[in-house]
């Protein structure tokens, strides 16, 4: 009995190193606690965002993604699908839109945009007075300074 013990211990523990080891980029049990906490503070002043994973919450015309505990911010381009408008601010939080409207959003700092829509669509950035600061046009990737921008119309 106390062999069969022993190989359940060492199988459990073999299981949480390889759990460990192979993990992947989703939140793990030890950052879920403070993912949650990004998406428990964006939703109590956002009613109109709905969780909908780990992660992730829906709004408005697409999805926003919190990022893990340890973001670094790169700089390097990001994927974004086919037909969609895809930010990601300073602190790792990613907007994915893939519906056209108005929608307001909060971003922070220095981010990244992949204007991934059909070539050509163009996409506006508006400021605190609803004015327009900037457009995309579309198959843009690059660098952008979102701190100024309080909403965005992606087609």
């Amino acid at each position: 009995m106390e062999l069969r013990k022993g190989l359940a211990v060492a199988a459990a523990s073999v299981a949480t190193i390889v759990g460990v080891a192979g993990g992947t980029a989703s939140a793990t049990p030890t950052s879920a606690p403070a993912v949650q906490q990004q998406i428990d503070a964006y939703v109590s002043t956002h009613s109109e965002a709905r969780q909908i994973d780990a992660d992730t919450l829906s709004i408005p015309g697409g999805t926003l993604t919190m990022p893990l505990p340890g973001f670094e911010p790169t700089g390097a381009a990001i994927s974004c699908a086919e037909g969609h408008l895809c930010i990601q601010d300073s602190t790792g939080r990613r907007w994915d839109f893939s519906s056209c409207g108005l929608y307001a959003i909060d971003p922070v700092g220095t981010g990244v945009l992949f204007n991934n829509q059909t070539s050509g669509t163009v996409t506006k950035f508006y400021n605190s007075d609803g004015i327009p600061r900037w457009t995309s046009i579309a198959k843009e990737i690059g660098s952008v300074s979102l701190s100024v921008i309080y909403a965005v119309r992606p087609c």
